[in-house]
């Protein structure tokens, strides 16, 4: 083989050499940047002047990453709505962490929910019909005073799913039926006072509004040991006395909902879940009762609400100001 063709040759192995070493080629800036965080953490104490460093690139990484609070507010369509807690990063304590992390980055940054300065509590007696626009959760919420039949078809479907709610109990039904009533909140559901006989409570007087909510919280706490705090007029008919009553004489909130099945009128299922999964978004509180169509049509609804990024959850849940895990 003369020198031209040996030539030939290893010019071409060094070329293909030097192809794979740019096709396998890391951004040295980012080494760079990894190596040097590394040297800063691996030995303590560190020096001032290291932790400067630290401080600077925890500065760099929050920037876009938090976001600041929402207060709760009364709005003339929804009437109170819900706060939502901001997101700010805990500079000591990401300071801390990226001392002993393994390697460096803004995951390494310690986060902290900042409630808002105005909360539910304090806007006062005023129904509730929805959780903040901001929070990705909903909850199914139903409604107990019949339907007997179809609430272990439901509880079998909300386990299923690994969902709890609230169940809102018509204090009549729990004393009829205390087994079932147990059985509903045995199963990890929050339980709601639906008042004692099923009246239309914007009809009746405010001493008759007491009895109906003091009521069902007698026999509810002797029957479960639970004392609600959330209460649901039936039928949705209310005026500003019954809103007045529990949330100053029984520290309750006034549930209302934003969307309803409407399935006591016993629609086809696949018209009824149609019509939710329209309606289906951040703080929607569904309304159902115990009934054939909700029995049937409840797991599309758990599933569709999860296939948009929702969380189902009890109501209580919903409309607090704390973010998602």
């Amino acid at each position: 083989m003369n020198k031209a063709v040996t030539f030939r040759i290893l010019f071409t192995v060094g070329c293909a050499v030097l192809l794979a070493l740019t096709l396998n080629y890391r951004p040295i800036d980012r080494y760079i940047e990894t190596v040097k965080i590394k040297s800063i953490t691996a030995d303590k104490p560190i020096a001032g002047g290291q932790e400067d460093e630290l401080r600077k690139k925890i500065d760099e990484w929050k920037q876009g990453r938090e976001e600041a609070p929402i207060n709760a507010k009364v709005d003339r369509v929804w009437r109170a709505i819900p706060g939502y807690n901001g997101l700010a990063v805990n500079v000591e304590a990401s300071l801390e962490k990226l001392k002993t992390a393994q390697t460096a980055g803004p995951g390494a940054l310690v986060f902290e929910e900042i409630p808002p300065a105005i909360s539910l509590e304090q806007l006062g007696a005023h129904p509730i019909y929805r959780g903040n626009p901001q929070k990705p959760a909903v909850s199914f919420m139903i409604n107990v005073a019949w339907g007997n039949e179809y609430l272990d078809t439901i509880l079998d479907t909300l386990d299923k799913h690994g969902v709890k709610t609230t169940f809102f109990l018509d204090g009549s039904w729990v004393k009829r039926y205390p087994e079932l009533a147990k059985k509903i909140a045995e199963r990890g559901h929050e339980i709601g006072n639906h008042a004692y006989s099923h009246p239309d409570m914007a009809k009746i007087g405010v001493e008759r509004m007491r009895q109906e909510i003091s009521k069902t919280q007698e026999v509810i706490q002797k029957t479960l040991g639970i004392k609600p705090v959330l209460f649901a007029p039936p039928s949705g008919s209310f005026n500003q006395s019954v809103v007045n009553i529990a949330h100053n004489e029984f520290q309750m909130k006034t549930i209302l909902w934003t969307a309803d099945t409407v399935d006591w009128r016993k629609p086809p299922v696949g018209e009824m879940v149609s019509r939710i999964e329209a309606k289906l978004g951040n703080g929607v509180l569904i309304l159902m009762h115990p009934t054939a169509p909700t029995a049937a049509g409840l797991d599309k609804m758990i599933q569709d609400a999860k296939k948009k990024g929702l969380m189902p959850m009890p109501v209580s849940e919903v409309i607090s100001s704390k973010r998602l895990r």
